[in-house]
């Protein structure tokens, strides 16, 4: 059967033709095909979702209608000063302002015009705790979706990250995930992933992958959905050569569909939305702290090498280079795949749970491992000495391995042979024997942990403040005494995983301005062309205020682009 994706164009011009289909990509061309738009996408992976398909799916909106509708109510300027604490300065970039005030409207538009099911994060805090940070109310997230609605393209949708995933079935955080860590010790939670579970490998033996969509793997769909609904075309493995030009205004694209090169015409304009560069080692040196080495392994797609921002500046656009970090760090853990090559595994939830720590090469820890991802690889940069790679090791006991696992090594009833012997968890029975493993100083890691013990006995840690905040506390065990993200490392055998410099993404990007228009080196805009998601450079000036930076302007810029084309 030929995928839907794959069948010839249908015509030479469009009102708007867009370079991507993640959540940036598939926004746009969902609400310019709801303004009546005629709307073509070119992904040149062989399917459709980019990053975000791998996503956790969370937006950080504030002020959006869920919140709204739970009496969470907030002026404007509350979420302006968080962001202002955050920066340390005045905030004076126009597109802050624009989504701040557009964000609750363009949600709106996504759930109640094009029919995309949310679910609220009023109980997500945000990342820092400072004065207008809030324990929740500024998050949504995509809600859970049936992915037999899409038809045939569901084989076009990229599958979830398969080492985060259980054999290619995503879990949903919250109450899902939940029921996940508490399979083996509760009935209630046991009968859940049960059905899960049995009806995943239902739908292996029916549909060839999984059709219970979460996450981010449910937000793309969801936006596919709204896009097909309204006859949007989509053409995987298209790779665009070049932007075209007439009159000092991008008027198409030169791009090769299969095997077979076409010049295409854009009417209103071309929206570049290729997900940035976090795996163009070139703009890597350019942007990103090359002090300690070259080494980085983004658990972004690696198709994702920053196409979009090259066009770009083919045509005149700037890429900022001013930005307070290039990318949106997170700590990863190679994971053979049995391939001859290494997944990368971004560790996002396990750091805080009780009886799990982080310590460097020297034995000794050196951050709260309980904050944000973004957070704890800057503090391993820091802690790393200038022209050494950054890396850490985490390590658990026994019971908290069984509890929640370590990275791609899961959790009871999971074995852990085919880790231990690809060597990618490390094993000993005492810490000493571990420490030998990864070639850590006895002595050092033996007084690292010690302390810490001390500290999680007595609920407080004052060498990092671990569970201090409402971030800290949420991320941890919620039934866990007297602090939920401290807990001993004592019951033998004890596990480590090595873990390095990655992202999720690039912060790093085009120069926009409050219209997702992107700008030459005047500060004016490039007649017809626009750019959304991770090909604008980070509104929030490379800071990371809470999870869901990314595609909440993914969808609020998309929405403003939209309505920019129609005009």
């Amino acid at each position: 059967m030929t995928a839907p994706s794959q069948t010839p164009l249908q015509q030479q011009t469009y009102d708007v033709i867009i370079l991507g289909s993640g959540a940036g990509g598939l926004a746009t061309a969902a609400a310019a095909a709801q303004q009546g738009l005629s709307v073509l996408v070119l992904e040149k992976a062989p399917c459709l979702g980019g990053t975000s398909a791998w996503s956790g799916g969370w937006m950080w909106v504030p002020r959006n209608p869920l919140a709204q509708a739970a009496g969470i109510q907030e002026p404007l300027e509350a979420p302006l000063r968080y962001l202002e604490e955050l920066m340390g300065q005045p905030v004076t970039d126009e597109r802050i302002l624009a989504y701040l005030e557009q964000c609750p409207e363009a949600v709106a538009f996504f759930k109640d015009t094009l029919g995309i099911q949310f679910m609220d994060g009023n109980a997500v805090p945000d990342f820092h705790n400072l004065p207008h940070g809030v324990k929740g109310g500024r998050s949504v997230c995509a809600a859970a979706f049936d992915g037999k609605q899409l038809g045939d393209w569901l084989h076009c949708l990229r599958p979830p990250l398969a080492p985060m995933s259980l054999w290619g079935m995503g879990i949903a955080s919250g109450a899902d995930l939940k029921h996940f860590f508490n399979g083996t010790r509760k009935l209630s939670s046991a009968v859940h992933v049960l059905k899960r579970v049995s009806r995943h490998l239902w739908d292996l033996v029916r549909y060839g992958r999984a059709t219970q969509l979460v996450n981010g793997n449910s937000l793309v769909a969801q936006l596919l959905k709204a896009c097909v609904d309204r006859g949007v075309e989509l053409k995987t493995s298209a790779q665009v050569q070049r932007l075209t030009q007439q009159d000092e205004r991008v008027s198409g694209v030169e791009v090769c569909v299969g095997s077979q090169s076409h010049t295409l015409f854009a009417r209103c304009g071309v929206v570049l939305a290729t997900g940035g560069f976090p795996h163009d080692k070139a703009r890597q040196q350019q942007l990103f702290n090359t002090s300690h080495g070259l080494q980085h392994f983004s658990a972004a797609p690696k198709t994702n090498t920053g196409d979009g921002m090259t066009l770009g500046e083919t045509v005149g656009g700037q890429v900022a280079n001013d930005l307070a970090q290039p990318g949106a760090w997170s700590p990863v853990s190679l994971v053979p795949n049995g391939q001859g090559e290494f997944d990368h595994f971004p560790h996002l939830i396990e750091r805080a749970k009780p009886g799990i720590i982080a310590v460097l090469p020297n034995g000794q820890r050196f951050t709260n491992e309980a904050d944000s991802y973004h957070d704890f690889m800057q503090a391993l940069f820091d802690a790393t000495p200038k022209g050494q790679e950054p890396y850490c090791w985490l390590l658990a006991d026994h019971t908290a391995q069984r509890r929640w696992g370590l990275g791609a090594a899961k959790p009871m009833p999971f074995s852990l042979t085919p880790y231990l012997r690809s060597g990618y968890l490390k094993k000993g029975d005492t810490l000493a024997a571990l420490a030998t493993e990864c070639d850590l100083p006895v002595p050092a890691l033996e007084q690292t942990v010690a302390r810490f013990n001390q500290q999680a006995c007595a609920g407080h840690d004052p060498d990092f403040l671990r569970g201090v905040s409402p971030y800290n506390q949420v991320q941890g065990d919620g039934e866990h005494q007297p602090n939920p993200a401290l807990g001993e490392l004592s019951n033998g055998p004890f596990y480590a995983v090595k873990v390095v410099a990655g992202s999720l993404g690039t912060f790093a990007g085009l120069k926009t301005n409050a219209q997702a228009q992107v700008l030459n080196a005047k500060g004016e805009p490039i007649a017809g062309l626009f750019a959304a998601g991770n090909d604008i450079s980070s509104i929030f000036n490379g800071y990371y205020p809470s999870g869901g930076i990314t595609l909440g302007p993914a969808l609020t810029f998309g929405y403003i682009a939209a309505a920019q084309l129609a005009q």
